[in-house]
């Protein structure tokens, strides 16, 4: 740290910048620290640079983490702020997972100004979103919906919606209820019909390896049940090699002190769908999630990841 200020590293979108602030806040609680203490640095990532094309078109996780990941090696800042499903599953060497913080709603938000739910929308009505995973899902449930592509951050794809340029959409509930944005959700979509993104509604909070300071710092921050179930969310996810580029769906929770897990894995199209749940000791976090994957590609087939898109 320089000058005793605490840099903290993030992206500029609305949701970005309200989680570096709440980390921010869990901070100054913690250790008895003013706002003057930090200094919150926004940077521009290759996700957020490129809005004229699919996110998987251009590239696998780390699209919002690369550049900010950067900043910490080079010292330009002492810790980041990430959703933690942007995060690839192996990080830069060097760095760590200081934290994860306590997760909020992992369901995804059914959006729309004209209909209730997904089972309300017409034949042939349009949704608009960015994900390869919500649309596979949303296709399985509804093949006869029409899927544009959406991207932009909360704000922008709301507005979207207004221009109607979509009859619905779908966003992480947690990301609406961190802007205070809960009121726009129409409906929520249990876990049953959407299984949601690795790591959805997770904030973590990432930290240079060998930064005893800054890590004692974080360490009050991480929840560790909430860390143990993105532990094994993110093991599966490895395990087969899940990017942007594949439809992947995955969530653990703890019940009665083990880890219970879901997996998923879809075709682009919805037409395929292989799905798994499992539990285990909460010591077996990393075993429960490759245990989940092997299981998916077992039943699947070696292939079928590596279908061309």
């Amino acid at each position: 740290m320089q000058d005793n200020i605490i840099r903290i590293g993030t992206r500029g979108s609305p949701l970005a910048l309200a989680q570096a602030r709440e980390v921010r806040s869990r901070l100054m609680a913690a250790h008895g620290l003013f706002e003057d203490s930090f200094e919150i640095v926004v940077i521009k990532t290759s996700g957020d640079r490129i809005l004229d094309r699919p996110l998987s078109e251009v590239g696998g996780k780390g699209l919002f983490t690369k550049e900010i990941e950067e900043a910490l090696l080079d010292c330009s800042i002492d810790l980041a702020v990430h959703s933690m499903k942007d995060m690839a599953t192996r990080l830069p060497e060097g760095l760590t997972i200081g934290a994860v913080m306590r997760r909020e709603d992992v369901r995804d938000a059914f959006i729309s100004l004209k209909y209730n739910s997904i089972e309300d929308l017409p034949e042939g009505a349009t949704v608009g979103t960015s994900s390869l995973r919500r649309r596979a899902q949303v296709l399985k449930l509804r093949p006869d919906l029409r899927i544009v592509e959406f991207r932009g951050n909360v704000q922008t794809r709301l507005r979207k919606l207004e221009e109607g340029q979509a009859d619905a959409s779908f966003l992480a509930c947690a990301g609406l209820k961190r802007l205070g944005m809960g009121r726009d959700i129409t409906s929520l979509v249990e876990i049953d019909q959407m299984l949601p993104a690795v790591a959805q509604a997770a904030i973590s909070v990432e930290i240079k390896a060998d930064g005893d300071q800054i890590s004692q710092l974080v360490a009050p921050l991480n929840d560790q049940k909430t860390a143990l179930c993105v532990k094994a969310e993110r093991a599966f996810l490895e395990r087969l090699e899940g990017s942007c580029r594949t439809p992947i769906g995955g969530l653990a929770t703890i019940e009665d002190e083990r880890i219970v897990f879901r997996g998923q894995i879809l075709s682009e199209d919805g037409t395929n769908s292989f799905e798994t749940s499992s539990a285990g000791p909460t010591t077996k976090a990393v075993k429960i999630g490759t245990d989940a994957a092997d299981e998916l590609l077992e039943a699947a087939g070696p292939d079928f990841l590596s279908k061309p898109l």
